[in-house]
């Protein structure tokens, strides 16, 4: 296993004039059989949400479908979160 952290990011879209607060995460873990899962999470800001597991025997699949549902959803309109207090990417 390589000592690279697992990436995770949070990405948030949101359109007061239609009610719209919407988030998505995405994340890849380890797996107890070696592979590695892609865990995708959507929902309403403030809801848990849904939640789709993807599971993956190759590491650079795995991040290549990360890669590709983050730059899809950038292409919606979702932007990193920001935290408030920063002013910045929320870590």
């Amino acid at each position: 296993m390589t000592d690279q952290p697992f990436p995770r990011v949070r990405l948030t879209r949101c359109d007061l004039a239609r009610n719209m607060r919407r988030f998505y995460a995405l994340s890849l873990e380890p797996n107890l059989f070696g592979e590695t899962t892609l865990v995708r999470n959507w929902g309403r800001i403030g809801t848990s949400g849904q939640s789709r597991l993807h599971t993956f025997d190759d590491p650079a699949e795995a991040a290549l479908a990360f890669e590709e549902w983050r730059s899809l959803k950038a292409r919606k309109g979702y932007v990193p979160e920001t935290d408030p207090h920063l002013g910045g990417p929320a870590s």
